[in-house]
């Protein structure tokens, strides 16, 4: 006998391609080209409240993703609107800014373990590229990942990857330090997408979507290298804590509560990073 997790599931209008992903309705399994992003998650198109009419699936050597899911959604919209603000802000009182929201070390020790949330949302006043790009991936990662899990998981994702970052900072940095900057959330963003992408890689769509994503981790991974003054130590730890958040939503089942049991989860991760700035 076999046991019957050991089959591999396929697709319940494709039944010759495998697949993980689930409707959020009626938990078929579905692959990426029946997959349509809602409100409430991902549906087949026997849930989906008007079924959009896909293109035919293209061979796999012709498979092509986008990484953006279309027009900037609420969540990531409202985080571009709050970080120019306080980049404005910070133009206009940089001392008071920099002095009580950066991430310093010492400054964290001491009990201020709010820096590691609010430092995600300042930018080098020298080096506008520093907010332009954070800004751009958070633009490109965003929306498909809000679209997938909700804007408050996403919020919480984001806050939570920007917590882990400054843990790690924190953490692994020699002597006293300051930081500041989204990289740490964005990480967060990427290595959730990368953990979703992981799941569909035996579909021509999702190994695509991951090798793409895999391309601009090394490329970032690698920066510290050729760029100086880089919080490496905050990429990694907020890449992890996205990691780890994922992880957390796949064994989720789907059903009513998946994006309030979703926000938990995220939450659950925050309040840890939280606790470890505390703590230091």
């Amino acid at each position: 006998m076999r046991r019957m997790d050991s089959l591999q599931p396929v697709c319940h209008r494709h039944r010759d391609r495998i697949t993980y992903l689930r409707c959020s309705r009626c938990d078929r399994h579905i692959c990426p080209d029946c997959s349509i992003d809602s409100a409430v998650g991902q549906r087949c198109p026997d849930c989906s409240p008007v079924p959009p009419r896909r293109p035919a699936p293209r061979p796999a050597r012709a498979s092509r993703v986008r990484m953006m899911g279309g027009s900037v959604t609420p969540a990531v919209l409202t985080i571009i609107i709050v970080t120019v603000v306080a980049y404005i802000l910070q133009r206009i009182f940089p001392d008071f800014v920099i002095n009580n929201f950066a991430h310093a070390t010492w400054l964290v020790a001491a009990g201020e373990w709010w820096r590691g949330i609010t430092a995600a949302f300042l930018h080098s006043q020298s080096f506008f590229l520093h907010i332009a790009f954070n800004m751009y991936f958070l633009y490109i990662l965003g929306p498909r990942l809000e679209q997938q899990v909700g804007s408050a998981s996403f919020i919480v994702l984001y806050l939570g990857s920007a917590a882990g970052g400054g843990v790690a900072f924190q953490y692994l940095v020699d002597g006293p330090a300051v930081a500041l900057g989204a990289s740490g959330a964005v990480f967060g963003l990427l290595g959730a997408a990368l953990a979703g992408a992981y799941r569909v890689r035996s579909t021509p769509a999702g190994m695509a979507l991951f090798r793409q994503l895999m391309f601009v981790l090394a490329i970032n991974l690698a920066l510290p290298f050729f760029v100086g003054n880089v919080a490496w130590q905050a990429h990694l730890g907020g890449l992890a804590a996205g990691l780890v958040i994922a992880a957390l939503w796949q064994r989720i089942r789907p059903g009513p509560k998946l994006n309030a049991s979703r926000t938990l989860a995220a939450l659950a991760v925050t309040v840890v990073a939280l606790a470890l700035l505390w703590a230091a």
